[in-house]
């Protein structure tokens, strides 16, 4: 970033479709670059989150349960700190079950 000022904010969501729902928030809504945000498995195993979503959901005959539902998925973002409330804001109407940092 070109600020010498950064904060880093995480939220926690249960669904890899939650997260890629708040990363196009945070690009889009609050043009943070998508350099400056980071995904990964909340946790030592490779995840797709800790709840069957999209594809996997709406799978016919009920929720495909083949996909690696290890735990939770993190979204960690670094924005320059007047931009904490309304990322903070924006992670949680994403559907983030936990965010923080400030």
């Amino acid at each position: 970033m070109a600020h010498n000022s950064t904060t880093t904010i995480t939220a926690t969501f249960e669904t890899r479709e939650a997260a890629d729902i708040a990363v196009e928030h945070l690009v889009q809504q609050h043009r943070i670059s998508r350099p400056d945000i980071f995904i990964k498995a909340n946790g030592e195993r490779n995840s797709a989150g800790s709840l069957p979503s999209g594809g996997d959901a709406s799978h016919p005959g009920g929720a495909r349960h083949d996909a690696a539902l290890e735990g939770d998925i993190e979204v960690s973002v670094d924005i320059t700190p007047d931009k904490i409330p309304a990322v903070q804001r924006s992670l949680g109407d994403s559907g983030a079950i936990r965010v923080t940092g400030k």
